[in-house]
């Protein structure tokens, strides 16, 4: 008989959307499984770019230090176009991330393997692996809707077959009953064709070979960002570990064979190879000489294709994710960073479904604001048919910096992005991700930036700026010790949801001199760490100018209510505790 197993969510697929959802719900002290269909994890290739956003997303996790120190960094992009004397040359440098509000001014390149491995040890020292080599055979979802309803229920049964059960006697066949499945098994998903939903999209006549190698050149700008315009044709250089850097070469049909069931590369009966590729490679290079030194690390050919999925979910209970539910043009180099978005943004709802302290309707806002943000990168891939103008258009929007979750107005479904207040925070737009900045803190004087205190640790962090609270400032510190009293109150916002869902970050207008943390009420100093003041270091280097940064008005100050993803949900003036509670009470349950 087949064994059979509980579990609150099942993952399927361990690639970096996959992984990304198992260690952030294992953080989270969720009941969780990965499986995969691969004995091992990826060994070389596959995607490598990570952008300026998902690094903040992993820095909130604490992945991005090892990341950081085994990856490659881009910060320069060069433009070579056809010379007038045949062959090309240099047309431009710029930076490579443009976007003003960027903590990381770079890109890191690291092969998917190393990136894996980053959350694979970071599991393991939760207590979690992956099991493999797996695959899943049948997925059934009950029809039962008072069991949809239920988040405690295990209305989703799935059938797996362990692929390295040979032994006479052994049932490679076993049946796990989950809560909820995530299916990050990649562009060809089995979840996704299992629950029939349907990709929107089409695939592009752009055909890209890829070769990592480490190479024997005379190229100036091997080690930087390359768009290569020649009468040869295309080519892109990204640097890589190492010496190691990536060639995309940009190949004709004619070079080619696309198997029209699939609309695949049949690597079979195309006759180019890594050598040819190369040699592609070496001609768009003219004047300048490129060769391996080595064997060539990895290679493919693929075409481009841009689809999205008409759905994300099913009842909320089976969701897709990463290459399952978008697929994109490597243009902006976001669909590993997307994938891994994706379930970023789905972790704490999940978990506030599963421990009882939000709605399950919660869980609409995942499709609502992921599958909006997908078509926004295929419309971007669009308006910039050109690989290589797409390709030197790296503003915030590309870099994942620019992400914005829009406001719902689906009666169904809760609206965590409200707008009402926008204008008392002009530079920091609700629905983006909380700007970087350092404080000082004003217990110590230790600068700090503001994303390293805001962790994804699944908790709504209130950030309020109670303006400038020092000697001879009567007013404002009335106002903020009537702002203590309404949080701090036995039916007020702390106390209306269970234990552990709100953190209080206090930022002050005063400069050191002038303030001792102590004198801020208890309520907006839950620990001598958690209060800030808006001025320089000690040695004048970093910090100050806070509030400029976020357009809040020292004199009136604000409430910044910041998501578990890093995001901004909402904007409030110190009196407006009330509007805190309403936004609050439309997804979260309350105790009181």
């Amino acid at each position: 008989m087949p064994t059979e197993s509980k579990v609150d969510v099942l993952v399927l697929g361990a690639g970096p959307a996959g992984l990304m959802c198992a260690q952030g719900l294992k953080r989270a002290g969720v009941n969780v499984r990965i499986i995969d269909k691969r004995p091992k994890k990826v060994a070389a290739g596959q995607a490598d770019g990570v952008q300026p956003r998902t690094i903040e997303v992993l820095q909130s996790y604490g992945l991005a230090e090892r990341l950081l120190r085994e990856g490659n960094q881009m910060h320069m992009v060069a433009f070579y176009n056809p010379s007038p004397n045949g062959g090309i040359e240099r047309t431009g440098r710029t930076a490579d991330i443009t976007a003003p509000s960027a903590r990381y001014p770079f890109e890191v390149t690291l092969h998917q393997g190393a990136i894996e491995a980053i959350f694979l040890d970071s599991m393991r020292e939760l207590g979690l692996e992956v099991d493999r080599p797996i695959i899943p055979t049948a997925l059934e979802l009950s029809h039962d809707e008072n069991e949809l309803r239920d988040p405690q229920s295990y209305p989703v049964k799935v059938t797996l077959k362990h692929l390295d059960f040979g032994s006479e006697g052994q049932d490679d066949t076993e049946i796990v009953y989950a809560k909820f499945v995530v299916g990050a098994d990649g562009a060809h998903s089995w979840v996704r064709k299992t629950l029939g939903i349907i990709m929107d999209g089409e695939q592009t006549d752009y055909i890209w070979g890829v070769v990592d190698l480490i190479p024997s050149t005379n190229f100036p700008d091997i080690r930087n960002r390359c768009a290569i315009h020649s009468s040869n044709g295309s080519c892109m250089i990204i640097p890589r570990e190492g010496d190691k850097v990536r060639l995309y070469i940009q190949l004709s049909d004619k070079d080619v064979v696309v198997d029209k069931a699939t609309g695949r590369v049949d690597k079979e009966k195309t006759k180019v190879g890594p050598e040819e590729l190369l040699e592609v490679a070496r001609k768009s290079f003219s004047p300048f000489t490129i060769e391996k030194a080595g064997e060539i690390d990895w290679w493919t050919i693929y075409l481009i294709g841009q689809r999205v999925a008409q759905k994300f979910s099913v009842h909320e209970r089976v969701f897709i994710a990463g290459d399952a539910c978008h697929t994109h043009s490597p243009k902006a180099g976001q669909g590993m960073n997307a994938s891994m978005n994706d379930t970023h943004n789905l972790i704490w709802k999940m978990t506030y479904v599963l421990r009882g302290w939000a709605d399950i309707s919660l869980l609409r806002t995942y499709e609502f604001e992921r599958r909006k943000y997908a078509q926004d990168l295929i419309a971007f891939d669009k308006n910039h048919e050109a690989f290589l103008e797409a390709f030197q258009t790296f503003g915030a929007f590309s870099c994942g910096i620019g992400i914005h979750y829009s406001p719902s107005s689906i009666p169904s479904m809760p609206n965590i992005t409200e707008l009402k207040h926008q204008s008392l925070t002009s530079h920091q737009t609700v629905g983006m991700r909380i700007l970087p900045h350092v404080f000082v803190r004003a217990a110590d004087a230790r600068p700090f930036e503001i994303q390293d205190l805001l962790p994804a640790n699944t908790k709504w962090k209130l950030v309020v700026f109670v303006g400038d609270i020092g000697p001879g400032k009567i007013k404002q510190i009335e106002r903020v010790a009537k702002l203590a009293d309404d949080l701090g109150k036995s039916t007020g916002l702390l106390k209306r949801y269970e234990d552990g869902v709100f953190e209080i970050l206090t930022i002050c207008a005063t400069v050191k001199e002038c303030l001792n943390y102590t004198d801020l009420p208890e309520v907006l100093r839950p620990h001598w760490s958690r209060v800030l003041l808006d001025d320089v270091d000690m040695f004048g280097r970093t910090g100050g100018k806070g509030y400029d940064i976020y357009g809040v008005d020292p004199s009136q100050g604000a409430i910044i209510v910041v998501r578990p993803d890093g995001y901004v949900g909402t904007v409030t003036p110190l009196e407006g505790v009330k509007d805190l509670e309403t936004y609050f009470d439309t997804f979260l349950i309350r105790t009181l």
